[in-house]
């Protein structure tokens, strides 16, 4: 299922020199920072993103808001989804059938599940000889870094080795 790949469009890393945000609350002050509104709607997203801790569609996130009683429109969700994130206060995954969004707004990698479409967010700290020799190859220096794995959760995988 190549669904689950992210393009090479997916923004997971912040403006630099600001600080990660890694709570609700962070979340929250972040917006005041920048001087964005906190209307109901918007705070609800954020609640609903660190709720939930996983990647969800614009359709996801309207339909859990309007399943809790939350009277919030389609516009406003992907309006407020495109403020939040183009701000650098949510990630936004770029996949073939859809964009994704995440409460992770830091340098972060990814496992994405072949099988579910599942993508889970993982610390993964690459050894300093690899990136020395990655500097080497390109002539860049490396300041951050995201990895991609791809594989199948272990309880879709068959006795046999194929997935199901």
């Amino acid at each position: 299922m190549d669904n689950a790949r992210p393009s090479s469009q997916s923004k997971t890393v912040p403006e630099l020199g600001r600080q990660p945000i890694r709570t609700f609350e962070a979340a929250i002050d972040r917006c005041r920072e920048l001087g964005m509104r906190l209307s109901r709607q918007r705070r609800s997203i954020l609640e609903l993103l660190w709720q939930t801790e996983e990647h969800l569609s614009a359709r996801s996130i309207y339909d859990r808001l309007n399943q809790q009683g939350q009277d919030i429109g389609h516009t406003s969700v992907y309006q407020n989804l495109e403020a939040l994130s183009s701000h650098g206060i949510i990630e936004c995954v770029e996949r073939c059938d859809g964009r994704l969004y995440g409460h992770v707004s830091d340098a972060h990698s990814h496992v994405n599940c072949t099988t579910t479409g599942q993508i889970y967010d993982v610390n993964v700290e690459l050894p300093a000889e690899l990136i020395r020799q990655v500097e080497a190859q390109t002539g860049v220096k490396i300041s951050e870094y995201r990895v991609d794995f791809y594989g199948s959760t272990v309880q879709a995988i068959a006795p046999d080795g194929s997935t199901r």
